[in-house]
Protein backbone atom coordinates (compact mmCIF):
# COMPACT_ATOMS: atom_id res chain seq x y z
CA UNK A 1 0.00 0.00 0.00
CA UNK A 2 1.17 3.60 -0.25
CA UNK A 3 0.46 6.89 1.18
CA UNK A 4 1.35 10.59 0.00
CA UNK A 5 1.26 14.02 2.11
CA UNK A 6 3.37 16.45 3.99
CA UNK A 7 4.20 17.58 7.21
CA UNK A 8 5.47 20.34 9.52
CA UNK A 9 8.69 20.01 11.00
CA UNK A 10 10.30 21.74 14.16
CA UNK A 11 13.62 21.06 14.91
CA UNK A 12 14.79 22.49 18.02
CA UNK A 13 18.56 21.54 19.46
CA UNK A 14 19.14 20.40 22.66
CA UNK A 15 21.53 20.86 25.08
CA UNK A 16 23.85 17.60 25.99
CA UNK A 17 23.09 16.62 29.74
CA UNK A 18 25.66 14.17 30.79
CA UNK A 19 29.82 14.96 30.02
CA UNK A 20 30.09 11.89 27.49
CA UNK A 21 27.31 13.76 25.25
CA UNK A 22 29.30 16.92 26.15
CA UNK A 23 32.60 15.44 24.82
CA UNK A 24 31.18 13.85 22.13
CA UNK A 25 30.55 17.13 19.75
CA UNK A 26 27.39 15.47 18.53
CA UNK A 27 24.14 17.84 17.94
CA UNK A 28 21.35 16.54 19.63
CA UNK A 29 17.45 17.97 18.80
CA UNK A 30 14.24 17.71 19.07
CA UNK A 31 11.29 16.61 16.29
CA UNK A 32 8.20 17.85 17.04
CA UNK A 33 6.41 16.70 13.25
CA UNK A 34 2.44 17.27 12.05
CA UNK A 35 1.81 14.67 9.56
CA UNK A 36 -1.02 15.59 6.90
CA UNK A 37 -2.30 13.35 4.11
CA UNK A 38 -2.80 9.76 4.21
CA UNK A 39 -0.98 9.72 7.03
CA UNK A 40 -2.64 12.44 9.96
CA UNK A 41 -1.70 12.99 13.57
CA UNK A 42 1.66 14.17 15.03
CA UNK A 43 5.13 11.83 15.50
CA UNK A 44 7.68 13.38 17.89
CA UNK A 45 11.29 12.37 18.30
CA UNK A 46 15.31 13.07 18.50
CA UNK A 47 18.11 13.38 16.27
CA UNK A 48 21.90 13.07 16.78
CA UNK A 49 24.21 14.48 13.94
CA UNK A 50 27.98 15.06 12.93
CA UNK A 51 28.81 17.94 10.49
CA UNK A 52 32.20 18.81 9.14
CA UNK A 53 33.70 22.77 9.89
CA UNK A 54 32.02 23.13 6.17
CA UNK A 55 27.86 22.47 7.38
CA UNK A 56 28.46 20.62 3.91
CA UNK A 57 29.08 17.31 4.90
CA UNK A 58 27.95 15.03 7.76
CA UNK A 59 25.55 12.48 8.89
CA UNK A 60 21.79 11.86 11.44
CA UNK A 61 19.95 9.29 12.99
CA UNK A 62 17.16 9.31 14.14
CA UNK A 63 13.80 7.95 15.91
CA UNK A 64 10.43 9.18 15.83
CA UNK A 65 7.04 8.48 17.51
CA UNK A 66 4.21 8.77 15.12
CA UNK A 67 0.36 8.67 16.59
CA UNK A 68 -2.84 9.73 14.54
CA UNK A 69 -4.54 7.72 11.42
CA UNK A 70 -3.06 5.74 8.09
CA UNK A 71 -5.36 5.62 5.73
CA UNK A 72 -8.09 5.79 8.16
CA UNK A 73 -6.36 3.01 10.38
CA UNK A 74 -6.24 4.34 13.99
CA UNK A 75 -2.25 3.26 16.02
CA UNK A 76 0.87 3.86 15.78
CA UNK A 77 4.25 2.96 14.70
CA UNK A 78 8.31 4.26 15.48
CA UNK A 79 10.20 5.47 12.12
CA UNK A 80 14.15 5.20 12.17
CA UNK A 81 16.28 7.59 9.79
CA UNK A 82 19.72 7.21 8.75
CA UNK A 83 21.37 9.83 6.12
CA UNK A 84 25.02 10.91 4.72
CA UNK A 85 25.08 14.48 3.78
CA UNK A 86 27.75 14.77 0.95
CA UNK A 87 28.86 18.49 -0.82
CA UNK A 88 25.37 19.54 0.97
CA UNK A 89 23.64 16.71 -0.52
CA UNK A 90 21.19 14.09 0.98
CA UNK A 91 23.24 10.58 0.32
CA UNK A 92 21.87 7.17 1.01
CA UNK A 93 18.66 8.79 2.82
CA UNK A 94 16.88 5.09 4.40
CA UNK A 95 13.63 6.31 6.36
CA UNK A 96 12.11 2.46 8.02
CA UNK A 97 9.16 1.27 9.98
CA UNK A 98 10.58 -0.59 13.34
CA UNK A 99 9.58 -3.79 13.11
CA UNK A 100 7.06 -4.88 16.17
CA UNK A 101 6.47 -0.92 16.72
CA UNK A 102 2.87 -0.70 15.01
CA UNK A 103 0.02 -0.18 17.43
CA UNK A 104 -3.44 -0.27 17.76
CA UNK A 105 -4.70 -1.19 13.99
CA UNK A 106 -1.69 -0.32 12.66
CA UNK A 107 -0.21 -3.49 14.78
CA UNK A 108 2.59 -5.36 12.02
CA UNK A 109 2.63 -2.43 10.11
CA UNK A 110 6.35 -2.86 8.16
CA UNK A 111 7.15 0.02 5.75
CA UNK A 112 9.79 2.47 4.27
CA UNK A 113 9.77 6.17 3.43
CA UNK A 114 11.16 8.80 1.07
CA UNK A 115 10.98 12.14 2.25
CA UNK A 116 11.39 15.00 -0.28
CA UNK A 117 12.04 18.50 0.52
CA UNK A 118 11.18 21.03 -2.36
CA UNK A 119 11.26 25.03 -1.59
CA UNK A 120 11.14 24.06 1.89
CA UNK A 121 7.81 21.78 2.14
CA UNK A 122 8.42 18.39 3.55
CA UNK A 123 6.34 15.83 1.66
CA UNK A 124 6.43 11.71 2.30
CA UNK A 125 5.97 8.54 0.71
CA UNK A 126 5.12 5.94 2.92
CA UNK A 127 5.30 2.11 1.32
CA UNK A 128 3.58 0.02 4.02
CA UNK A 129 2.22 -3.34 3.96
CA UNK A 130 -0.43 -4.68 7.35
CA UNK A 131 -1.18 -8.17 7.99
CA UNK A 132 -4.09 -9.80 5.87
CA UNK A 133 -3.84 -6.64 3.73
Amino acid sequence: MHAHGHFDVKVVPQTPDNEPAKASGLMRLSLDKQFHGALAGPSRGEMLAARDATQKNGAYVALESFSGTLDGRAGGFALVHRALMRDGESQEWTVAVVPGSGSGALAGIEGTMRITIVDGRHEYDLDYTLPNE
